[in-house]
This record gives C-alpha cells, structure tokens and sequence, in this order.
C-alpha cells in the first residue's frame, strides 16, 4: 500500500456526510477480544463496492460518539470541576456518581465494572471496527483506498489513547482474530499510538471540502500527537508517574528531542498548517450548533435528529428550563466556578443565580414555583436541593433541536488548548518564559472578544493549569491536566485525599473474568 497524499474526497461526499452522522454497526469483532459475537456482516458479504467500505468507515467514526459518555463522566465528574449530587430520589443511581467523585472505585463497583467498563467496551468496538475494515481494505481497490486506511488507523490510534489514559497498559489488537491477549505496558501502547499517527498523518489530507466535515486531517493527528506528548511523563511510564508533583515532558525521549520539543513541535504544524486555523472570533462561537469555526481540529458530529444529536444541556440544566424536561444533573463545583475572575467573560457559560428557560427566556421555577436559583455552594452533596451547583451551559440549545438531539459538534481538540499545550511545553523548556505567556494572552484576546485581562505573569504551572480550567471547562480535559500536574489524589470539596493508584482505573472486573491473560492495575 502507498503513502501518497490524497486529498479527493471518497465517492460522493454527501452520501459520506449521511453515514458519518447516522451510522451505528454491529462490531465486526469482539469487544473483549477472546469472544465473537454473532453477526450478519462478515467480509464474504460486505464490502462488496465502496459505498459498503464508506459505511464500514463511518461507523468506526460513529464510535466517537461513546467517548462523551463513560470517558467524559470519568474525566469530569472524578475532578474539582464537576460533581454530580444527589438530588432527593434523583441521581443516586446505585451511589455510582458520589463514587466516582469521591474516588472510592473497586473493579467490581459500580464505577469500575460500569463506568470504567463502558470505556473499555466502547473502545474495543471501534478499535474492533477499525480492524475488520483495515484486514479487508489491501485486497480491494478504488482511488481513495489509502486515505480510508489512514483514516481509520487514524481512529483505531485515538481508541487506543483513551485506553492508554483511562488504564494504563492495554492488549494491542490489529486483526480480527479471535484470542485472548495480555496486555502490553503503558510506554509500549503510546509508542504503537505514535506509530501509528505519524504513518496516517503521511496519507491525511490538510483539508476535507465543506462536505466532508468532521473527517480527520492533519491537523487532527497532529493535535493528538501534542496532547500525547505534553502527557508523556504520564503516559509513557508503567510506574515512577508523580501523584504529588509536575510530571514533566522534557523527561521523555522521543526520537531526538524531548516530548516538550515534539509536543511544541506537533503544535507548530497546526498553527502553520494550509488548514487555516485560527481562533474564532468570539468564545462562544465553537459551542454554537452547526457552527463552522475554524477554531475546530478534531470533533465529533451531531445532528439535531434521534438518536444523533448531543445531550448535554439535558445532564446540567433543571428539569423547567428546556423541552424535554432536563435531568437536572451535573453541577460546576464551587472550586471551578469561585476560581474565574469576574471579568472573565469565559466564566458565563455557567449558569448562576436567578435562572430563565434558556428556550423562552422567561423566568425558571422550581418544582414548588418558586423562582429556579442555582446557589454556588452545595451544602451536602448526598443530599442536594434541585436548585444547588451551578451549571455548564457551554454547548447551548439548538433551536432546532429534535427532543433532547442538539446539533452541537463536540470538539476533542481545537486551536485554543494548542496555543495552551505550546505554551506548557515552552514554559517546560524556559520555566518563566515570556513568549509561553504571550500565547496564554494571545487566548484571553480573541479576534473579536477580549474575555479577559491580559496576564501580568510570570508564567507557572500553576497559573498555566489555571488558565486551562478557564478555557477547558467541561472539555473533558481536566482529569488528565490534575494527573499531569500532581494534583489529581489531592483532597479538595467534597473529596478526601486518595492514594496514587488512584491515577489509573482498574481493569472492569467484568473483562478479567473474560479474558484470563489480563492483570490487575496495582493497588487495585
């Protein structure tokens, strides 16, 4: 097979645009790896054309959409900037949310055999997936076969680096065979992650055309690359990672340089690239429904129609500001919200105080009819009033919404968490450097939007993980920011101090059962 660049788009891009919304498969391999699970799809009577090959290609992509649910729980809700609280009858469900938050999990508990498993399965389905497609694609031919191998190889790396974050060392899989696999360790499921992006990103155009939106690029390899870099003292280590101190890049080799030098690097690439990225204008802009920013590297399509749309405003807000009634759920804790300066325009994508419904603009109530407020404490988080937390309104409701299904892409990377990876990494390599703090002002001063006074400095790790909560919030990111700076097992809130094994899940007791090559994360 050649790595030539091609940038045609496959087939007819509308038809692609279609699947990549729509499509779900039955995976095409086991999940856990040692089962196979009945299905009518096999090679002999699939991918028969390319329009069968496409279809394959969009339910690897469909995968993504799993991640924002246990991954995201996971990497929110078990840090100082979301909780979710259990309201009278509401959210208790099993004590899986205060466990989550309160890092108290066990491989058979509700978050190691429930959240921690669903990551674990979703994963595995779209690496399953991505798979069955590759092991076919050498024996067909059409223009654009290449670029539909580095697409999914593509998508199987990212799979895998939610594996690789979430439990550390993972079985590798790259056929569809079926087999028990052990697992290899931590350093060695990054260096297959890198392997296989750097020999993708050769193949992935710059640019899709409007109509093929959301397939991955260059610049989408290369922000995973930076983000793996920038972590690289976390995941490239079995053991030896800090749970009390800055993990470092600049310990970490990776070919001549640094992690620090190829996450700058990597980062480099997006800011130069033919794509044209930059920041929009207004912080708001890329949250918006059908929004075309520019801002967008690496995101993951919604449609306002069932089954296929995003749900976020239904996990935050209270069951009378939206149609559907909301869950009335996920609440910002006390800790993020008070940590914004109040001139911080970044800050009013949470919700505070006396609320509306965010549909009719009118004034909220509670259950009992009384104005809706969302107080900033929460008093007691086992046992919550509706109205206490504050709430994410960062991806708002899309006026043309289908039930609970907004039309609001979700965004795994874009160009703000480059320019803040950069300057991370620079500050690695210079500690004070005043070019590292220009990049954290050159965020604050969007093209059209100033959302906040420019930072006097000097640059630290403290205030870079700060000005990362302020532009990442609810991004998913904040877990593995705490894991990288040493702060994850610290107490805050409602949160006792947990111990450093803490910085993994444990393997779902679930997949132990099934596949009797696996081992146990330590402390577990």
């Amino acid at each position: 097979m050649t790595t030539s660049l091609v940038t045609k788009p496959i087939g007819a891009v509308g038809l692609f645009r279609v699947l990549l919304l729509g499509m779900v498969l039955v995976p095409l391999a086991c999940t856990n790896l040692d089962e196979n699970p009945p299905s009518a799809i096999t090679p002999a009577n699939f991918y028969r054309n390319e329009g069968e090959v496409l279809s394959s290609l969009a339910g690897i992509y469909a995968q993504l959409r799993g991640t924002l649910d246990d991954y995201y729980n996971v990497s929110e809700i078990s840090t100082d900037e979301m909780i979710v609280p259990t309201r009278g009858s509401d959210w208790y469900d099993g004590g899986q949310w205060l466990e989550l938050h309160h890092q108290t999990w066990t491989p058979v508990s509700p978050v190691g055999n429930g959240f921690g498993n669903g990551i674990w399965v979703t994963a595995f389905t779209g690496i399953a997936r991505a798979n069955a497609l590759l092991e076919v694609l050498p024996s067909l031919t059409f223009a654009s076969r290449d670029t539909v191998a580095a697409e999914a190889r593509t998508l199987r790396a990212f799979y895998y680096y939610f594996l690789m974050d979430t439990f550390g060392g993972v079985p590798i899989a790259t056929t569809t065979q079926i087999q028990a696999r052990p697992r290899v360790t931590r350093d060695s499921v990054f260096r297959f992650i890198q392997a296989e992006l750097t020999a993708a990103r050769a193949v992935l155009p710059a640019t899709w055309p409007a109509a093929s939106n959301g397939r991955l690029t260059q610049g989408a390899v290369d922000a995973i690359l930076a983000s793996m870099y920038l972590n690289a003292a976390v995941f490239d280590k079995d053991a030896g990672v800090s749970a009390t101190s800055y993990n470092s890049c600049t310990t970490v080799t990776i070919g001549s340089q640094n992690a620090c030098q190829a996450a700058i690097a990597t980062a480099n690439n997006i800011l130069n690239s033919t794509a044209g990225y930059q920041l929009a204008d207004s912080f708001a802009q890329s949250f918006r429904a059908n929004s075309a920013s520019k801002e967008n590297i690496l995101v993951i399509k919604f449609a306002p129609v069932a089954d296929i749309g995003l749900n976020f405003v239904m996990r935050s807000l209270h069951y009378n500001q939206y149609t559907p009634t909301p869950w009335n759920g996920f609440a910002i804790l006390a800790e993020t919200y008070n940590a914004f300066d109040a001139a911080d325009r970044r800050r009013n994508v949470i919700l505070q105080g006396v609320q509306n419904n965010v549909e009719t603009g009118l004034p909220a109530k509670d259950r009992a009819g009384n104005p809706l407020v969302f107080t900033i404490n929460i008093a007691d988080e086992t046992q919550a009033t509706e109205g206490e937390g504050p709430r994410l309104y960062k991806w708002p409701a899309d006026p043309k919404h289908v039930a609970q299904n907004n039309g609001n892409d979700f965004a795994w990377f874009r160009l703000g968490e480059i320019l803040l990876i950069k300057a991370e990494a620079m500050n690695e390599l210079t500690p004070g450097d005043p070019n590292a703090l220009a990049l954290l002002n050159q965020l604050r001063a969007r093209p059209k939007e100033t959302v906040a006074p420019a930072l006097a400095g000097p640059i630290t790790h403290d205030l870079i993980l700060q000005e990362r909560r302020f532009e990442l919030t609810g991004e998913a990111k904040r877990r593995q920011d705490l894991i990288r700076h040493g702060k994850y097992t610290l107490p805050w809130g409602y949160k006792p101090a947990s111990a450093a094994f803490r910085m993994l899940l444990p393997i779902p007791q679930t997949q132990l059962d099934a596949n009797p090559l696996l081992k146990q994360n330590p402390g577990y």
